[in-house]
This record gives structure tokens, C-alpha cells and sequence, in this order.
């Protein structure tokens, strides 16, 4: 099963970081069905093909996640839009 981790420093207070990551979950529910809640500071979320998490510390965001076969040849480019959307949110 493929995985993702990307990770990206962040000079953001902890709440404000954490605002942010639940902006985009918001995004990822009304865009790809996805289910999500918060486990600590990390955001844990999960589709068919798809499970993971986003996780929030002080200097640093975090995304990791499984891909199941039917997204595996997407890799690529679900890496490119995770990037984009940290390049967006967290520059």
C-alpha cells in the first residue's frame, strides 16, 4: 500500500495551526466524502482507499496517509495537492 508523509514547518500559534488544519478537513468532507475527528492534535481522517491523519505541533504540520490500490497510481499527484495546499496555508 503506497504511503504519503509530508511534512511542513509553521511559525502559526497552536490553535491558529489547528484552525487551519480543520478549514481544510471542512474542504476535504464537502469535496470527497471524508470522514474526520481530532485524536489530540492530530486530525484523523478516512474514505474508501484513503485513511490518515494531519498532525499539528508547534513548528510543524504533518500529513500522512495510506492509499489503497484504486488511488496508488495518484500518488503523484495527491502529493502535489496535499504540497499546494500546505504552500497556501502554511507560507
Amino acid at each position: 500500500m503506497p504511503s504519503i508523509d509530508i511534512r511542513r514547518p509553521h511559525t502559526l500559534p497552536l490553535a491558529d495551526a489547528r484552525a487551519v488544519v480543520e478549514k481544510v478537513a471542512e474542504r476535504m468532507r464537502e469535496k470527497f466524502g471524508m470522514q474526520s475527528h481530532w485524536e489530540g492534535d492530530t486530525l484523523a481522517f478516512s474514505r474508501p482507499g484513503v485513511k490518515g491523519g494531519i498532525s499539528v505541533s508547534p513548528d510543524q504540520v504533518r500529513v500522512s496517509a495510506e492509499l489503497g490500490l484504486m488511488l496508488a497510481p495518484l500518488k503523484g499527484m495527491v502529493e502535489q495537492e496535499i504540497q499546494r495546499k500546505l504552500d497556501e496555508h502554511f507560507r
